[in-house]
Parts: C-alpha cells; sequence; structure tokens
C-alpha cells in the first residue's frame, strides 16, 4: 500500500503492488541534478528576443491580452493572457494552463478556468502547442499538422537542426514563457504555477521539473511510464495520439503494422531519452519540494496505471526525503479512462488559489 497526503489527510491507495515492489522494477535514474543538466543540454538553442506584441481588450473586472512572442527566430508563439482588473493592485500571480493534443488555447474549459482563476485574483496564461492553434496558418486541423510534423522528425536525419515536435519543443517554448512572464511588471515573479491537461499536462511535467522558476505544478492525466508501457507492451493509447506518424514509420521500417519494436525507434528518435532519465517517474523528483497536484484515473489508456505508479513512487519518496509531502496531493479517480472531468477542474482551481495567493 502507497500512503499518499492529500488536502491535509492522509489516504490509503490500494495498489496492485506495495510500495517496495514498484520501486524493484523502476530504473536507476541518474542523479536529479544531472537530469537537469542533460534535459536542458538536449533542448538547447540560441535564446532570441521575445518581440511581446499583444492587443489589450478590456471586460469588466477581466483584462485579456492576445498576441504572440518568439521563442526561436522563426518560432512566434501565441499568447493569451487573462488578467484581473483590481483598483490598487498591480502585480499578480500567474496560472500557464495547457491544453491537449488537437486542442488550443482558446478552448471552452481553459477559458472557464481563467475565469474563475482572474476572479480570484489569479493572471491566467495559454499558449498554442507547436503544430496547434495559430501556429498553423488559418488555424490547426486539430492533431493533423502535429502528427505530420512527428513523422517528418522521425524521417530526418540532419544533425544540425533536430526538430521534436512531439512534447519537447513546446516544453522548450514554457521556458522562454516563463522568460517573458518574469519581465513584466504585473506578475509575481516568485508565484508562476503551470499545469495542463494531457499532452499539455506532459509538457508541464517536462518543462517545469527543470525550471525551478515554476512554483506549483498541476498534472493533469499526464503521469505514467514510458518505459514501462513500452516493456508491458501497453503502448497503444500513447502511441495513438500520433498515430498516422507511428503508422507512417512502421511501413518505413518494413513493418505491416504498428509494433512494440518500431514504437521504440520512433520515441528513440523524436524523444530521445524518454525511456531513461528523462522518462516521467524520473523527471518528476525534480518537483519535490515545490507543490504539486497529480490528477489521475486508474483505467486511463494513455497512462497506463501501474506505470503511473512507478511515478507516484518517485515523487512521493523525493518529497518525502524533502520533508514536503504536504504539498504533494494525488486524486485518483476509480473506473475511468483519459477523461478530465469537473471533478478535476475544480481541483485544479483550488490548488492554484492555495498556493499562488498565500
Amino acid at each position: 500500500m502507497l500512503f499518499i497526503r492529500l488536502k491535509k489527510i492522509t489516504v490509503c491507495f490500494l495498489l496492485s503492488m506495495s510500495l517496495s515492489a514498484v520501486f524493484a522494477q523502476t530504473p536507476q535514474y541518474p542523479p536529479a541534478n544531472q537530469v537537469t543538466k542533460d534535459f536542458k543540454a538536449l533542448l538547447d538553442r540560441p535564446k532570441v528576443d521575445p518581440k511581446p506584441e499583444f492587443t489589450v481588450v478590456r471586460k469588466d473586472s477581466i483584462e485579456v491580452d492576445r498576441g504572440f512572442i518568439y521563442t526561436e527566430a522563426r518560432e512566434r508563439m501565441p499568447v493569451l493572457i487573462y488578467k484581473p482588473v483590481r483598483a490598487g493592485q498591480s502585480k499578480f500571480p500567474v496560472a500557464i494552463f495547457l491544453h491537449g493534443t488537437g486542442g488550443n488555447k482558446d478552448g471552452g474549459d481553459t477559458k472557464a478556468l481563467f475565469t474563475r482563476l482572474t476572479k480570484a485574483g489569479i493572471m491566467g496564461v495559454a499558449i498554442d502547442a507547436r503544430y496547434h492553434g495559430e501556429r498553423i496558418p488559418g488555424g490547426a486541423h486539430g492533431s493533423k499538422e502535429y502528427t505530420e510534423a512527428a513523422y517528418q522528425a522521425f524521417k530526418t536525419n540532419d544533425a544540425t537542426h533536430h526538430a521534436y515536435p512531439f512534447l519537447y519543443d513546446t516544453s522548450y517554448d514554457l521556458w522562454r514563457l516563463v522568460d517573458y512572464l518574469v519581465t513584466r511588471p504585473d506578475v509575481k515573479a516568485d508565484r508562476i504555477g503551470m499545469g495542463g491537461i494531457s499532452m499539455g499536462g506532459i509538457e508541464t511535467w517536462m518543462a517545469a521539473s527543470v525550471d525551478t522558476r515554476v512554483y506549483a505544478t498541476a498534472l493533469g492525466i499526464s503521469v505514467q511510464s514510458f518505459k514501462w508501457s513500452l516493456d508491458n507492451d501497453k503502448w497503444q493509447g500513447r502511441a495513438g495520439t500520433i498515430g498516422d506518424a507511428h503508422k507512417k514509420a512502421a511501413r518505413d521500417l518494413g513493418d505491416s503494422t504498428v509494433n512494440q519494436r518500431n514504437v521504440k525507434a520512433v520515441w528513440d528518435k523524436i524523444l530521445p531519452g524518454i525511456t531513461g532519465e528523462f522518462d516521467c517517474p524520473s523527471m518528476l523528483r525534480l518537483l519535490a519540494p515545490r507543490p504539486c497536484l497529480i490528477l489521475s484515473k486508474d483505467k486511463d489508456q494513455n497512462n497506463p496505471y501501474p506505470g503511473a505508479q512507478i511515478g507516484f513512487a518517485t515523487i512521493t519518496e523525493a518529497y518525502k526525503k524533502a520533508n514536503s509531502l504536504d504539498k504533494l496531493d494525488i486524486e485518483v479517480q476509480p473506473n475511468l479512462g483519459h477523461v478530465f472531468n469537473a471533478k478535476d477542474t475544480e481541483l485544479t482551481y483550488q490548488f492554484f488559489c492555495k498556493y499562488l495567493l498565500n
């Protein structure tokens, strides 16, 4: 049994394996500082002037800023900001919240969450991930362009500029977003939170784990182990998020169907290290002792639960060592698949209010 602190109440999750058994199958990851160094080195590229450009519209007690910043010389990233308008208050905490695969920054769930957060006194910030939303001229067609970019990244052998469109490049964008936010005079730089749903949650633990400027993280249906999924032939859900890319890569590799071997080949190429030091259980350790909320489902096909349990174990151990278990909240809703529901939204809202307003 694994004991986790949840909202100041000790909750016992009945797991299919004991904590010691989970750790028995957990790889020996490099030290946390080495993981940070290696991940930043992998994604390193020349920093550019963000050249922010925004149009401001005020709606009652909310100011909506819509515009762009540059994260690379040719990467103009759309940014949406919901800012509270309050007499006598000029600085606000920030909650960055990220959409899932095929979504965009203007999704209804994001708007509803930001409306509530701004009323509470928190600035909400959203972006379009790479190959999503306005980052495609005329607007993306769901995940079509994202999937094709992943396939093209698999095909290329240009060592001088390797794109990582599947998860990694947007994680890099998030570091540059934080670079920009901390320069704004209306931002409380020591109270920046980040969270997201599915793909957005993965991008959150990737970016925030190695960027300690992110004070609090909310990980929606995104905690898993890529290695466990591959080793145990449970990769289908995660691979399905860019399914056409895997099908095309399988054919290129001489296979008639997507299988464990060609999935590994794709991940090794476009997500190097994802089954090793950059796997979720390894990266989660780096979040301690900062506040963290994990929202999972025990029937999630994209994030198989035994792999998620490995992540629960590694992050719990890290928070225990840091004497900060009271800052780790894990909520597992039973008998549900890959969904982010009203309860998740409410818990995310409460989490950001609890930690960003104090």
